[in-house]
């Protein structure tokens, strides 16, 4: 497995929060509650010999 850290804002409350993802998979899309307030995030990102490509995070229902 190839894991790293991403820190982002949550889109739902705006925190600052840490991730671990799976570099070794080459695409994720996958929901996720946010640390903080226990809101839904939709993540998805994308990564080539064990680098990431793209990543994302939205509010789970678009918010």
């Amino acid at each position: 497995m190839l894991l790293t850290e991403q820190t982002l804002a949550c889109p739902c409350c705006g925190e600052s929060i840490s991730l671990v993802l799976d570099l070794s998979i080459p695409e994720q899309s996958y929901v996720e509650d946010c640390s903080v307030c226990c809101r839904p995030m939709l993540l998805a990102y994308s990564s080539r010999a064990g680098k990431l490509l793209e990543f994302e995070a939205h509010a789970e229902g678009g918010e």
